[in-house]
């Protein structure tokens, strides 16, 4: 940690906004102060969208070899040769089958420890559900890779992080995924994630109902009471600052996410359409749980406007500066926690005052 680090970037569906805005971002070259970008693509690929985008400012080197990377540029780490067939705006085949190598390429360097963070430029869960990547997302994968027990997606702006019990699954299959295990499975990676990669000491986490109103006690569902309550008293009994449930209706049209560190959301769109609706700043995707770091842009592969060199970075770029600052921040967690003080038991201190003590006196008599 005493060099910056080394950012791997994957290059997303090569049909949509993904390289445009790597392009946007990496041309600030004010970027290069604070990390070693490594771009997992083919250089042909980049060069179509250089001229996409109208960038000539963007000099690079292409590697083959991690030992080769140059601290003072953008690294191409070259994932094919071959020809690919660029067709921005278009849902083929080809975007995510070029899309899934270099994720894949990028994910096992990650993993190795060749580069230290990973952003991931949007893919398409069409054309990226191959045989030979039989997920959802990225989210997913990567808990595949690194053998985790499990991970949570969330959502991290200025002024809201939120957290997903389920992600993206079938609406009608969301209460299946309701139990007090994997309630309680989130919050311990969100306390986790929070405390080690945000720095926050003692992390309040809220954590919404299920139903509207969050079940009016019993009312409109019972989730509520026989599964969520329950596990958010096991966590406290457990130490995790939780609260809830809350009904999400009224929890964010009153600003209540305001006072909390972060949010449990039990399903996707009651989590993302807050967080897209009232998120000050850029947004970003955050895999907390996992060893390695990972953020994403907040939108996806948007080829309603790929190859016209309108898209906005600036998601994107949050992305890669969280990417630093959550690496950053692991580094000086584990610094300040690395060869603590052995515990002194109460008789050690006991008989070390006792020593001080006059004699015929002793604690139990002060």
């Amino acid at each position: 940690m005493e060099k910056k680090p080394v950012i791997g970037i994957s290059c997303g569906d090569t049909n949509g906004i993904g390289i445009e805005i790597i392009i946007k971002t990496l041309a600030d070259h004010r970027i290069l102060e604070f990390c070693t970008p490594v771009l997992f693509a083919g250089n042909k690929v980049l060069n179509f969208y250089r001229k996409t985008v109208g960038d000539q400012n963007l000099s690079f080197s292409i590697i083959k070899d991690f030992s080769k990377i140059n601290f003072k540029q953008l690294n191409i780490f070259s994932c094919w040769e071959e020809e690919v067939n660029v067709t921005p705006g278009i849902l083929n085949e080809t975007g995510g089958k070029y899309a899934v190598l270099s994720l894949k390429t990028a994910a096992e360097a990650l993993k190795n420890g060749d580069i230290h963070g990973l952003v991931t430029a949007p893919i398409h869960k069409k054309n990226t559900n191959l045989k030979e990547f039989n997920f959802k997302g990225h989210t997913p994968f990567l808990k595949s890779l690194f053998g985790a027990e499990d991970v949570v997606m969330m959502m991290v702006a200025e002024n809201m992080r939120i957290g997903l019990l389920t992600e993206h699954i079938p609406l009608e299959e969301v209460s299946k995924h309701v139990t007090t295990e994997n309630i309680l499975r989130k919050l311990t990676i969100m306390q986790q994630s929070l405390s080690r990669d945000f720095g926050i000491t003692n992390p309040r986490i809220a954590v919404l109902g299920l139903n509207p109103h969050a079940g009016d006690e019993g009312l409109i569902g019972k989730e509520e009471e026989i599964i969520i309550s329950p596990a958010v008293q096991t966590a406290r009994s457990r130490k995790i600052l939780c609260f809830g449930p809350y009904s999400a209706d009224a929890f964010f049209a009153r600003g209540s996410y305001s006072k909390f560190d972060a949010v449990l959301a039990m399903y996707h769109d009651q989590g993302l359409i807050p967080f897209k609706s009232l998120a000050t700043g850029n947004g970003i995707n955050f895999t907390a749980g996992l060893k390695a770091v990972r953020t994403s842009p907040d939108h996806g592969v948007a080829f309603d406007i790929a190859g016209k060199g309108i898209a906005d970075e600036s998601s994107f770029r949050k992305a890669i500066f969280e990417c630093i600052d959550i690496i950053t921040a692991r580094h000086e967690f584990d610094e300040q926690r690395k060869n603590p003080l052995p515990k002194i038991s109460d008789t050690i201190v006991k008989n070390s005052v006792d020593e001080k003590l006059p004699e015929g006196d002793s604690m139990k008599n002060l």
